[in-house]
């Protein structure tokens, strides 16, 4: 099975935390973790700068539409970045527990 990390960021904790939480319960994925950045970008035609927070959702690439799904549902951005890396490399027995706890 193909692993992939699924990015995101959200404007505050609190809702990085609920899609973590949303995510993990609903067994579409078996870790989140969740890191404080600065983010510089254009929106609109305008520079902005603003602290979000980083989601970094471990799953499988077979479980991706319907991560996709489930981050757009509880997301508050218009636009939010929502897309996946493949992980090309990792610890079988690891790789085997995200497998495994990222199916319903």
């Amino acid at each position: 099975m193909e692993l992939i990390a699924v990015i995101t960021t959200t404007a505050s904790m609190e809702e990085a935390k609920a899609i973590a939480e949303g995510l993990v319960l609903r067994k579409l994925s078996a870790c989140v973790q969740i890191s404080q950045i600065e983010s510089f970008f254009t929106w609109k035609g305008k520079l902005g700068q603003d602290r979000e927070y980083r989601i970094v959702i471990k799953t499988t690439a077979e479980r991706y539409d319907e991560v996709e799904k489930a981050v757009k549902e509880m997301h508050s951005y218009e636009l939010p970045a929502i897309y996946a890396v493949p992980v090309t490399h990792v610890y079988e027995p690891y790789g085997e527990w995200v497998t495994d706890n990222s199916q319903s």
